[in-house]
């Protein structure tokens, strides 16, 4: 059954466009403590179960079209009801659900006390509504939340993932089931970069770490999950195995569109999410859990236009732009309206606003930031993202060279978290003991995920690498003058030999001194302690003390005061670093016949190998880091073994702490076997040896 426009609350846009559009009703003031939607048939708060413990399949009614007349194909209507019997479909006896909000993509609306709405119908759009945070929308099999109907007539041009089949006529209505949920003020949620596997191999290598990881760990309080981004690499093919895959975990998936995620054979932007769309839903949608609003925003551009020209594109053919569409800001502007001012909004989109790691860089910051800034005023905000494969932790005021020229951003006016990425550096670098890639960050990190508590409009994140302690936030090491020595030649001949060369490295990892182990004379030339502590904020404290002693600060690298990224050997985590520029996994041969089993392959099959052991991608080595803290060590430690014990204080008050081991010698010991003590073995005490089975 249609419904009039006029009945329902809308918030239309602005701009004038060919669709006709409903009447528009004023939103409700933002500043309001909005009330929560409801229904007749609500049970008492005291009987209802949080959202993570409903068990609810289903999906969207879709009512078939009928013959329409023209005033009704310009609107699209429908009900969101309370799903009684838990089918889908909705009964006589099933209510409405008044107050939940609906968009076309660029209008919003607001169900009447039956549940109604009605909004304009665009050529080709999504239509999705905001799970409230006191309903849960179904869920399929692998748990994608069913809230949207994707509406393209003639369905997508012929693209090599197939798009969207033709849906037709309009249908007669859309109509979306819900069941009542209680409200939880705290819960958690598990979110995380790039997963990016571009094979089946590394989807298999996403199941042995973060999905291993969450499924070990407590998840009763956990009530969503989101990945930012690249959930898959290129081959969209791996879709369905990937969201099957993640089911195991029994938490909603809420997806991020990445550039990874599209179709590269599109033509058009507006075709280029058509496969997403099939797989998943709608590129971007909100939705509600607490006093916490989430924003799922679609900020890429394929391919570029002319608005992207220069300098955000330079093939306008074959590359994507970091930018908001005009439709999609009057949406997010409209969505806004509708969210009371004390709530807290959560971006979650995939190109970061602002970045560290690419500071200067288009299109891997948002053209448009200062837009969505500017909708989020006055607001507490919280601003997720992936693409960079880093972990930046960046607070307001932060401040890096080169985002005014890029983007026109001076400071950070929120709290920004670049949230690094299961996939660390791409799936590189050489296996770990699960015969998983060790795949570190170009900023020193470790593949892995945060997790977000939620109290309120408040929150507390934390980072865990993936298949390490729990408590372990940092990684330490030493930078030495031998490791300055040894990463100078090291990095310098990378640079110059890309790893096809075949040429041999002028040092290995063997030529490297125990970085644990100094002289007074090493001290003097400066040993600096280092900590890659991959959570950490400009504004958190790292300290360490030395046998006991009085703790001293280390310093953190970078200052977040608009300088531009150090980089180089000063700057290098020697820890991560070590383990960049030495890869055997180059080496790999065999004689089986399969070409591609030599060396590695990562991304789109390239190669790496086979031939010698050296260094991963340039980019990869982490010789810059925003989260990176150093300091000098005394000069005047006495000769013997030491405790270095470190603490990290992040900005919520969370303590975590490790311990390192060091010596102190006179002089540097010799790394190989000694053979002068040998020299005068007898030949008899060669033979005896021999004979009982010790090496010559």
């Amino acid at each position: 059954m249609l419904i009039a426009a006029g009945a329902l609350s809308v918030v239309a846009a602005g701009a004038q466009l060919a669709e006709p559009r409903a009447t528009a009703v004023a939103a409700p003031a933002p500043n309001a403590a909005a009330a929560l939607p409801s229904d007749p048939a609500r049970p008492p708060e005291s009987r209802l179960k949080p959202s993570a413990q409903v068990d609810y399949v289903g999906k969207v009614q879709v009512v078939p079209a009928a013959e329409h007349s023209k005033a009704e194909t310009e609107t699209v209507s429908g009900v969101v009801f309370h799903d009684l019997n838990r089918d889908g479909k909705r009964q006589l006896r099933e209510p409405g659900i008044k107050g939940v909000t609906v968009a076309n993509g660029r209008d919003v609306a607001t169900t009447d006390r039956d549940g109604r709405y009605a909004l304009p119908a665009l050529a080709d759009m999504s239509v999705f509504v905001t799970k409230p945070a006191n309903y849960a929308v179904p869920l399929d099999e692998d748990g994608i939340p069913q809230m949207s109907y994707q509406h393209k007539p003639a369905g997508s041009p012929k693209l090599r993932f197939g798009g969207l089949a033709p849906t037709g006529p309009l249908p007669a209505a859309i109509n979306f089931p819900m069941v009542p949920t209680k409200v939880t003020k705290k819960f958690d949620c598990a979110i995380m970069g790039d997963t990016q596997p571009y094979s089946n191999n590394e989807v298999g290598y996403v199941r042995d770490t973060v999905t291993k990881d969450l499924v070990g760990s407590d998840l009763s309080k956990t009530e969503c999950m989101l990945i930012l981004g690249d959930v898959v690499g290129d081959d969209l093919g791996l879709l369905p195995r990937f969201k099957d895959m993640m089911s195991v975990l029994g938490l909603p998936q809420y997806y991020v569109y990445g550039n990874h995620d599209m179709d590269w054979d599109a033509k058009s932007d507006a075709d280029a999410a058509d496969t997403w769309r099939r797989e998943y839903g709608p590129p971007y949608f909100s939705f509600d859990i607490g006093e916490v609003h989430f924003v799922v925003i679609d900020n890429l551009i394929y391919p570029c236009t002319a608005e992207d020209l220069p300098p955000n594109c330079k093939n306008p053919n074959s590359n994507y732009a970091g930018r908001v569409a005009d439709q999609q800001l009057e949406w997010l502007k409209n969505d806004l309206a509708r969210v009371p001012k004390n709530k807290l909004v959560v971006l979650n989109h995939h190109v970061p606003l602002v970045s560290f790691i690419d500071n200067e860089q288009l299109p891997h910051q948002t053209a448009n930031a200062n837009a969505i800034y500017k909708l989020l005023e006055g607001r507490p905000a919280l601003d997720l993202s992936g693409h960079t494969h880093t972990l930046e932790n960046m607070i307001p005021g932060e401040s890096y060279k080169g985002w005014k020229g890029a983007v026109g951003v001076e400071k950070a006016p929120i709290h920004h978290i670049v949230a690094g990425a299961p996939s660390g550096a791409w799936w590189s670098g050489d296996l770990d003991i699960n015969g998983v890639p060790e795949t570190i960050s170009r900023l020193g990190e470790p593949r892995g995920y945060h997790v977000f508590k939620f109290d309120g409009p408040k929150y507390v994140d934390t980072f865990y690498g993936s298949g390490l302690d729990p408590d372990l936030q940092m990684w330490l090491s030493f930078n030495t003058p031998q490791f300055r020595e040894w990463f100078t030649k090291l990095r310098a001949w990378t640079a110059e030999n890309p790893p096809t060369s075949g040429k041999v490295p002028p040092v290995n990892f063997n030529d490297l001194a125990d970085l644990k182990l100094f002289t007074p004379a090493d001290l003097e030339s400066g040993v600096f302690l280092t900590a890659n502590v991959w959570n950490s904020t400009k504004d958190s404290k790292v300290n360490v003390s030395i046998d006991g002693g009085k703790p001293f600060a280390l310093t953190r690298t970078q200052e977040g005061n608009g300088e531009a990224i150090k980089l180089g050997v000063d700057y290098a985590d020697p820890f991560s670093a070590v383990r960049q520029l030495q890869v055997a996994r180059y080496g790999f041969q065999s004689t089986s016949g399969n070409p591609r089993a030599q060396g590695f392959e990562t991304g789109r099959g390239d190669k790496a190998g086979p031939g010698v052991p050296q260094s991963g991608s340039p980019s990869y080595i982490a010789e810059k880091s925003s989260h990176l803290w150093r300091v000098k060590m005394p000069v005047g430690l006495e000769i013997g073994t030491h405790v270095a014990q470190i603490w990290f204080k992040d900005r919520y008050g969370q303590k975590f702490s490790d311990e390192m081991i060091f010596e102190v010698r006179e002089q540097r010991p010799p790394q190989f076997w000694r053979t002068e003590p040998w020299e005068t073995e007898t030949a008899a005490e060669t033979s005896a040896r021999v004979e009982n089975g010790m090496p010559r």
